[in-house]
């Protein structure tokens, strides 16, 4: 177990931050994708994975020590149900602010991908539709929630940076939807209507699936791995007062 955890604050506004340049990236990422590579969606999608994998990883180095980088509702919700038995990870509290500083820091770095390109901010009008985008997300976010929690749980929580920036680079060419594995990350894209968007009536779905998913991946989880809750502490990164303290 880790010492205690720095002050709801300021976890809240390293979650914030967190998402919001993850989303940033993933959206200007896209745009550039798409001013660079028009007419090839392939080269398109391998640019926007490559800068999501780099950047996802140098986020969760720097956020990880102080709100542990979920940067995802999901990773947060399955946090605190698994420490509900031995009082570790998030309070019902904390996952509350956890969640919404999440979904604003998404809808922010829309925003703020949006302006780096000079792209006016716009509901996206992409449509994802169809039962194997939404498997997708069912099977990219159990794989996520099963990767996460199995390191904290096995002390491998040193691998989480590039073994999770790993894992949705690869998921985003396996995964038909090209795993977004993310609600609050779902929201965001709502506000681009660029390469990375996602239509708003596409993203209630895809937040059922991503939902879906993380139960799946938590009963995974308890099967393979029985006391994955006493290390909730550890998720993605330790998170401690003193991992937080230069």
């Amino acid at each position: 177990m880790t010492s205690p955890q720095p002050p709801l604050w300021r976890r809240a506004l390293a979650e914030l931050l967190g998402t919001a340049l993850l989303v940033s990236i993933v959206v200007g990422s896209g745009i550039a994708a798409q001013q660079l590579s028009p007419g090839d969606t392939g080269l398109q999608l391998f640019e926007n994975s490559t800068a999501t994998v780099l950047g996802l990883t140098v986020l969760i180095l720097v956020f990880g020590p102080v709100s542990g980088a979920h940067f995802n509702p999901v990773v947060s919700a399955v946090d605190w149900i698994l420490g509900r038995r031995s009082g570790a990870g998030l309070s019902l509290p904390d996952l509350a602010v956890y969640v919404v500083a999440q979904t604003l820091g998404a809808i922010g770095g829309s925003v703020l991908a949006n302006a780096m390109f000079e792209v006016g901010t716009s509901i996206s009008g992409k449509d994802r539709t169809g039962g194997g985008h939404l498997l997708a997300e069912v099977v990219a976010t159990a794989g996520l929630i099963l990767l996460i929690f199995s390191l904290a749980a096995t002390r491998r929580g040193v691998l989480a940076a590039p073994a999770v920036g790993a894992y949705i680079g690869a998921a985003y060419w396996f995964a038909s939807s090209t795993s977004f594995a993310n609600p609050a990350v779902t929201v965001g894209r709502i506000f681009s209507d660029t390469f990375a968007g996602i239509a708003p009536a596409s993203a209630p779905p895809f937040v059922l699936a991503q939902l879906i998913g993380a139960a799946l991946g938590l009963g995974l989880l308890v099967l393979l791995f029985p006391t994955a809750g006493k290390a909730a502490d550890d998720v993605v990164l330790p998170h401690g007062s003193e991992a937080a303290q230069p």
